[in-house]
């Protein structure tokens, strides 16, 4: 038997009301997706609205984050600390309820989708999280991680080339607790899809390797429902359930059109539609039996508390497995992580080794994996290139387990899953391809950095030291790019302490994303002005500091990764001639940014020349170095796309040689005088 209309047209009408408020918004998509949101929410989704963040309630991704409202209402309407109020100042300053979903703004937002595609790849990972995590820690008897993901989608996910990617991978590793619910309504801002989008989405889908239900009347909840039961029956593989939708069901005049995708419907048209759906309530009024309805609180609570039996009995048996997951959930450091950190720091600075930084990456990824068996790597077709395994991994199949992914040449997908792994919880995930290949993740980069995500990305053969490779493969402005991105730490190491330590970093932040960007080439160990590790260790936390110094120092020179190394040797060079100059380390400009002033202004003192040194981008060095036109300052960058020869070659072509250093900071002293 089909629920009462009225709790899916209590969803069409906080639509239209709150974009209408608004002036703003995509009422087509909440109006034409309540049956289907009605059949998942209503009675079938685990969840706890009083405690968003209950280990195991499935997870619900509105991957077509367009339809905002959507989630608003129903969060609304189920229990959650949402209230009218908030509903009513939809997309306004500082509300709860933005134009797309944002994490960390309402309570049960799981992700922040908007940027089509991106919510099914976060899904797919949360679905891989869960799966990696129910290997770990059920037992049995006890499944205490069990639990669904669920997502909607519309043709605009499907069409963007991420969706590819991470379902296809989803298909192969048979996630068979995601269920993703295809909105297929058939318009788009442009209009009628047929025109862009023919794509036989049940065959690709099956061709993935997915259990496809198609054909199914998404107005119906009945049929959406038994839908669901059958996704539910298949365990090896993921479902995509295919509903056949009108845009703006119950618009008079709007329905079923592009009008309704991305706009207010209008007021005279709200009325109608009020008229036309039977709602009789004013705006933002919704019926005390539609509420009753809706609420989830006194199921969820039940929910939980069955849950939470089922852990206390877990707990009993099981003691140390029970404080783990408690641990993990929690997003905590293992105790002993600073005192293995610091002796595994005095190991790499007492050996002195000079190697790659990459090289010294899978060094720190396989010292710290020891204590932190979170740890979830993997690699975008190149792991033996990014060198992100580690002695001990367990490589993800298609079978349960596993702390390493293949995720095959997709590095959006990769990305997008990564940042669903550290939205799921338990899992601290790092994943690697070429700096260059940052391009095709970009936009998950940035998600991850607004969502505050502890998401790591190693990107190795960072600059023209790669090589032969040739300028498609030699990132020029990616460092600077990156690093002008809000929230994302930005590590350039330039041995293997300063890599250790930018791995310590980004594995402790959980306010933010962090890219290590490391060498192909080898790097050799600096030595350090500091009594012991652990102050240089303190010293390379705080992004920059001073690597070398010397009394009346006429110049300060700054430079990342490998051309601290030639920093360093241009410093003695000038010291034979009789000219003192300060060497700084910056592996981290965001870090640096964030100390106070007065430690700013011990590493670079004020009216002191300078100059730095990056084989990239010279655009942002200017804000640590000066004016671009000033004769005070120089920055020895490169300005255009590489070439293909040996990397020691290339040095020398683009200038970053021993000599130019010299001669530049000759001349921008002379100048400053």
């Amino acid at each position: 038997m089909n629920p009462s209309p009225d709790l899916a047209n209590a969803l069409r009408a906080l639509a239209m009301d709150a974009v209408q408020a608004a002036n703003s918004g995509h009422p087509g998509m909440p109006m034409g997706m309540a049956e289907i949101a009605l059949a998942l929410w209503g009675g079938h989704l685990r969840h706890n609205p009083a405690n968003p963040a209950w280990a195991d309630r499935d997870r619900f991704i509105l991957s077509n984050g367009h339809g905002s409202m959507l989630l608003y209402a129903l969060l609304h309407l189920t229990g959650y600390a949402l209230p009218m109020a908030e509903l009513r100042r939809f997309r306004q300053l500082h509300s709860m309820t933005p134009g797309h979903p944002e994490y960390g703004c309402a309570p049960g937002v799981e992700t922040t989708t908007g940027p089509l595609g991106q919510g099914l790849a976060n899904a797919v990972g949360m679905a891989l999280a869960e799966r990696t995590l129910a290997a770990e820690f059920n037992r049995p008897g006890f499944e205490i991680v069990d639990h669904h993901t669920y997502a909607f989608a519309g043709d605009g996910c499907l069409m963007e080339g991420i969706s590819h990617e991470a379902c296809s991978l989803a298909g192969t590793l048979g996630l068979g607790k995601l269920t993703v619910f295809y909105d297929d309504n058939g318009i788009s801002i442009d209009g009628n899809v047929k025109g862009w989008f023919r794509d036989d989405t049940p065959a690709r889908f099956w061709a993935y390797g997915w259990h496809v239900i198609a054909g199914i009347d998404g107005h119906d909840v009945g049929a959406v429902r038994r839908a669901m039961h059958e996704a539910r029956a298949v365990t090896d593989r993921p479902s995509l359930i295919c509903c056949k939708t009108v845009i703006a069901k119950g618009s008079p005049n709007k329905a079923g059109t592009h009008e309704s995708h991305g706009a207010a419907l209008g007021e005279k048209e709200v009325a109608a539609t009020r008229e036309a759906i039977g709602w009789k309530h004013p705006p933002f009024e919704i019926p005390e039996a539609v509420y009753r309805g809706w609420d989830a609180r006194e199921r969820g609570a039940a929910l939980e508390r069955e849950w939470n039996d089922i852990f206390a009995a877990y707990a009993k048996q099981y003691p140390d497995a029970a404080a783990e997951f408690r641990r993990r959930m929690a997003g905590e450091l293992p105790a002993g992580w600073k005192s293995h950190c610091e002796a595994l720091a005095a190991g790499v600075d007492a050996k002195g080794e000079g190697i790659a930084s990459r090289k010294a990456s899978q060094n720190a990824i396989d010292g710290l994996a020891k204590v932190l068996p979170e740890f979830f790597g993997g690699s975008a077709d190149l792991t033996w290139s990014n060198l992100t395994a580690w002695t001990g991994h367990t490589p993800v199949n298609d079978a349960k387990g596993g702390n390493y992914l293949s995720y095959g040449v997709r590095e959006f997908g990769m990305a997008g899953m990564v940042n669903g792994i550290a939205l799921h919880g338990g899992l601290v995930p790092f994943a690697g391809t070429f700096l260059v290949f940052s391009d095709y993740a970009r936009n998950a980069l940035r998600l991850a950095a607004l969502m505050k995500l502890r998401s790591i990305f190693v990107f190795t053969h960072d600059s023209i030291g790669l090589g032969e490779d040739g300028p498609t493969h030699q990132p020029v402005e990616h460092a600077a790019s990156l690093r002008a991105m809000p929230n994302m730490d930005v590590w350039r190491p330039c041995d293997a302490l300063e890599t250790l330590a930018a791995w310590m970093a980004a594995v402790e932040r959980k306010d933010g994303p962090s890219s290590l960007l490391l060498s192909r080439q080898n790097l050799p160990h600096q030595k350090r002005p500091f009594a012991n590790t652990a102050q240089s260790l303190a010293a390379i936390r705080r992004g920059g500091y001073v690597l070398a110094d010397a009394p009346g120092a006429q110049a300060v020179v700054l430079a990342t990764g490998s051309e601290v190394a030639l920093a360093m040797a241009a410093k003695a060079k000038l010291a034979e001639e009789g000219i003192a100059v300060r060497v700084v380390s910056m592996p981290c400009t965001g870090t640096f940014d964030r100390q106070d002033s007065a430690y700013r202004a011990s590493v670079l003192p004020r009216g002191t020349v300078r100059i730095a040194i990056e084989a990239g981008a010279p655009d942002s060095w200017y804000k640590y170095v000066g004016a671009a036109d000033s004769a005070q300052c120089a920055v020895i960058g490169i300005e255009r796309f590489g070439e293909s020869a040996p990397g020691g070659e290339l040095f020398k072509y683009f200038g970053f040689t021993v000599d130019n250093v010299v001669q530049k900071v000759k001349d921008v002293i002379r100048s400053g005088r």
